[in-house]
């Protein structure tokens, strides 16, 4: 099954204090800027994002946007029930104290 998103089915939200910081957003697309502390090479850092719409065997796609160096990063995400751990890794030789902007998408999984 395709999804399309219609218009009012996105939604914008901004980390508070650090990248490791959870957010809330009960959309299924959406743009999560990130705070901008640094983040140490070769190291990964996680935070949970609270969207109702999620469910244990949905994906989560995730694109950087905009913000900070683009190639610099690599995302990955886990759900369940309500939530999403997301996984950002600075993939660079060096720290990087950048906001990020991520795009994501919600793809409804089904396993039966």
């Amino acid at each position: 099954m395709l999804f399309r998103s219609s218009s009012g089915a996105g939604g914008t939200v901004t980390q508070l204090t650090s990248k490791a910081t959870g957010v809330t957003l009960s959309k299924v697309t959406g743009q999560i800027t990130t705070a901008n502390d640094s983040l140490a090479s070769a190291t990964t850092t996680s935070f949970v994002l609270t969207n109702t719409t999620l469910a244990a065997g949905d994906l989560l796609v995730i694109n950087h946007i905009s913000g900070g160096t683009i190639g610099g990063y690599t995302f990955n995400a886990s759900c369940g029930s309500g939530t999403a751990t997301i996984y950002i890794r600075n993939v660079t030789n060096g720290a990087l104290a950048e906001a990020l902007v991520l795009g994501f998408a919600v793809i409804k999984g089904v396993t039966a």
